[in-house]
């Protein structure tokens, strides 16, 4: 593969039932089963669901169900003996995802989940959130943490992204993101699809993703909070071989390796969105 195909390789999770698309679940469906035939169906990841709404999907894809690889919301309270139950049934939950960073309670689910299936849990990007952190690694979960959201203030700013981006890559826990990923660049957007939207400079997923790369493999919290920052595009150059941040560049092997060990992927809730700006700046 290319080195833009090996950083996109199943790197976005489909949360179309989720704000701001907050599509109904028959649409989110039908939506990811025709992300698979397109063009650029290796970058499509997991379908996002509320562990609440299984009986309703299972209704709606039918015999397809078991086919679906499947990222499940669920509360901290949840039994993960239902989870189990879906699994037996033949759903492909492959992983859990919850809001937690009480490092107890992130042992307690750690120990109960099923065989195979991976936890992230969700945590706050502010220093406080290193024990929980630390709770994640050890029960050999994963972390998840939230780029964005439908209000200015619901985005996390360049510096404090930054700062956790290197505890992650300190740790060397892996993670995904989520929320406010859409775009490749750091760019401002409108936050909803609503004509009277508020706007907000957002988050771009290559930002993050090269970001990523620059703790991971040795660099600083200087370098990482420059990149997140970076809004021209012109600093950047794919080729096949290789991804070039102005001076810093990374391998397809290296970037393999990045999201292989640390980088899991994005949670959107659209697809077509982070491909066609893609195509538009002819990465793709």
């Amino acid at each position: 593969m290319t080195a833009i195909e090996t950083l996109l390789a199943g790197l976005f999770d489909y949360a179309g039932l989720y704000p701001p698309a907050s599509l109904d679940l028959r649409s989110a469906a039908n939506n990811y089963l025709q992300y698979r035939r397109s063009k650029h169906s290796a970058a499509l990841g997991r379908l996002i669901l509320s562990l609440d709404r299984a009986d309703e999907f299972r209704s709606i894809v039918g015999d397809s169900d078991a086919d679906l690889s499947l990222s499940i919301i669920a509360a901290e309270n949840t039994d993960c003996a239902v989870l189990a139950q879906y699994i037996g049934s033949g759903l492909r939950i492959e992983s859990l995802e919850i809001k937690c960073s009480e490092p107890s309670a992130i042992e307690r689910i750690a120990r109960h989940l099923p065989q195979n299936v991976m936890a992230y849990f969700e945590v706050p990007i502010h220093a406080d959130s290193l024990p929980a952190l630390e709770s994640i690694r050890a029960a050999g979960a994963r972390a998840k943490i939230r780029m964005g959201g439908v209000v200015p203030e619901a985005i996390p700013s360049v510096p404090n992204v930054a700062q956790m981006l290197k505890t992650l890559a300190d740790l060397r826990l892996p993670f995904k993101a989520t929320a406010g990923l859409h775009h490749p660049l750091r760019s401002k957007q409108a936050l909803t699809y609503h004509p009277q939207s508020p706007t907000g400079v957002m988050h771009g997923f290559m930002n993050l993703s090269a970001s990523a790369a620059v703790v991971f493999f040795g660099g600083d919290v200087e370098e990482a909070t420059c990149l997140l920052a970076e809004e021209d595009p012109a600093a950047w150059k794919v080729s096949a071989d290789s991804l070039r941040w102005r001076d810093q560049f990374w391998t397809a092997d290296q970037l393999a390796t990045l999201r292989r060990d640390f980088f899991m992927g994005i949670g959107s809730c659209s697809f077509e969105e982070p491909i066609h700006d893609l195509e538009s700046l002819g990465w793709l």
